[in-house]
């Protein structure tokens, strides 16, 4: 199975670059020809995130919605799919940044009880303890 880069979801998410969006848009057309499946790594689903929230601010909700239907898609797989499941649950509920949110249903998932934090914003919020 081959993985995805970052830098391939957000072409084919917000096709900045004409050129290399059709590539992505005609590698997933062969992927799905051929019933290939692609591989998403946990952590480009959170630099994702980060990117299209700093970069290209489409908003919590535009986000959600992208990677909800990535996640439909039957050529690709993630990685900690129960993991991002449970991470677009709860980005609808909750206010936290999308990043941080990930990262905390990834510690939750490996067993923690809490995360440790310098980030006062996120530290409002249950899981997120701050270090003082």
């Amino acid at each position: 199975m081959i993985a995805l880069d970052t830098n391939i979801l957000v072409r084919f998410l917000v096709r900045d670059d004409k050129n290399q969006a059709q590539l992505v848009y005609a590698r997933f057309k062969q992927a799905e020809e051929k019933g290939e499946r692609f591989l998403i790594p946990l952590l480009v689903v959170l630099e994702t995130l980060w990117v299209l929230e700093s970069v290209y601010d489409p908003g919590r909700s535009n986000i959600l919605s992208a990677i909800e239907d990535l996640m439909h898609m039957p050529i690709l797989e993630f990685e900690a799919d129960d993991i991002v499941t449970g991470f677009m649950t709860q980005g609808r509920e909750s206010k936290i940044d999308l990043s941080d949110l990930l990262i905390a249903c990834s510690a939750q998932s490996a067993g923690s009880d809490s995360l440790l934090t310098f980030d006062k914003k996120a530290s409002r919020y249950p899981f997120f303890q701050l270090l003082k």
